[in-house]
């Protein structure tokens, strides 16, 4: 997934120069002297730049005679340049994919095999998602970057004024706060306990995640939908009742990029949206009155006391298979996966990728919310098919659609969505 930190949370993303990498035609160890240049792609608005000038600089120091070649790359077009780049005779050295990317390359082997350098990276700190997306084949291809996810972000004052004196911990009290948030701004018609748009597939996931169920299972090598199954349409039965009950005003035939939910947040009439770090740092930007008055809880999972699966979106790091310097990229991997850099980007308000210590990012409400969610994060299906499944004509946003105006049953929305669903997977 792209931009997450690019976004809000300002994630980094190393991503894969065109031009040159290196001279040398060895596996480039760095231990010979030779001069070497060692191509970093990071993409706009990912890592800190102090977090990225303090690591070439140390990389660098150890390893004399090494110059890292640091390239910016934007994420509009990224896809294509990768394509370019990683069939080229110069790949760069260390790339960024989004971790939705990643199945996508791998299956076209055109990145390096590191199932034999886990270990060294920190390995045993991944989170079971992040490392769900860098896995091709039982093999990994990578190492996870940042993650972020989505929490359900509130008007403390409005809270407070409804007499809601403790964040949700089920889904149960979930609804019974949207239904007091309504009860107290009845008067005013324009109010909306929660801003919930009819195509948010991506929230849709946690409620089919905590039913048990998934949007497709693997069959063998080859991928199905699942979303006929018992526990999918429970989740999208979920989804309608937060519908229904906050009697949202979001239209049900786009997502929350139509408008962008942060904008009719920011406006003072929402009490909650189910939404990502930047969406608050945008609404706050908007109205700097809402930096003191909104905070954030995880999605509450069905059972009380514990929270619902999320999707962690981000970005995973690898080594071009054409890399001319693939030793010295794995030592950059390595000192990047250390607690030093991992922490910085817990600071700046990512999930970190090869570390389970959150304590420097749970240092704020929102910060807090994501580091409760993250342990139980989620994927969506590892294929280089599921690209065609966001790019396309979604069968989980007509689904939603279909189910939420009526247009459907329920067992027509998920049936009919699992189908196109099967086809685009199995094509």
């Amino acid at each position: 997934m792209k931009g997450w930190r690019g976004l809000a949370v300002g994630a980094a993303a190393l991503a894969v120069a065109v031009a040159g990498c290196g001279t040398s035609t060895d596996k480039g160890s760095g231990n010979s002297g030779e001069s070497k240049t060692l191509t970093v792609w990071l993409m706009d608005g990912s890592a800190p730049t102090t977090l990225t000038e303090a690591l070439n600089k140390e990389f660098q120091d150890s390893h004399p005679g090494v110059t890292v070649k640091y390239e910016i790359q934007k994420w509009t077009g990224i896809q294509e340049k990768l394509t370019t780049a990683l069939t080229s005779n110069t790949p760069p050295d260390v790339i960024e994919l989004g971790n939705t990317q990643t199945a996508k390359f791998a299956a076209e082997e055109t990145l390096l095999d590191l199932s034999g350098d886990v270990s060294n990276l920190n390995g045993n700190e991944w989170l079971g998602g992040l490392k769900d997306s860098l896995t091709w084949d039982g093999k990994q291809y990578g190492m996870p970057f940042y993650a972020a996810n989505r929490t359900v972000i509130y008007r403390t004052d409005l809270f407070q004024a409804a007499g809601i004196t403790d964040t949700p911990k089920s889904r149960d009290e979930w609804v019974a706060a949207i239904e007091k948030l309504k009860t107290a701004n009845a008067a005013d018609p324009e109010f909306q306990s929660l801003y919930l748009p009819g195509q948010s597939w991506y929230a849709l996931l946690s409620f089919i995640w905590d039913e048990g169920g998934d949007v497709a299972k693997a069959q063998g090598s080859a991928w199905a939908g699942a979303l006929n199954t018992p526990e999918a349409k429970a989740g999208l039965d979920f989804y309608k009742k937060l519908v229904d009950t906050s009697a949202t005003k979001a239209p049900k035939d786009v997502d929350e990029a139509t408008p962008q939910q942060f904008e009719v947040f920011a406006k003072g009439k929402v009490g909650m949206m189910i939404g990502l770090p930047w969406e608050l740092g945008s609404a706050v930007k908007a109205d700097p009155t809402l930096k003191d008055k909104t905070a954030a809880f995880p999605i509450p999972s069905k059972t009380s006391g514990k929270t619902a699966p999320v999707f962690l979106g981000g970005s995973n790091l690898a080594i071009p298979a054409g890399s001319k310097n693939q030793d010295l990229a794995k030592e950059y991997l390595k000192l990047l996966s250390s607690a030093k850099y991992q922490d910085q980007l817990a600071e700046g308000g990512a999930v970190p990728g090869t570390s389970k210590d959150t304590a420097k990012l749970a240092t704020s409400p929102l910060g807090k919310a994501l580091a409760a969610s993250a342990p139980n994060g989620k994927v969506t299906p590892t294929t280089p098919a599921w690209a065609a499944v966001e790019a396309g004509q979604n069968p989980l946003k007509d689904m939603l659609t279909a189910y939420l105006t009526g247009a459907k049953s329920l067992d027509q929305a998920t049936g009919d969505a699992n189908a196109a669903l099967s086809k685009t997977l199995g094509g």
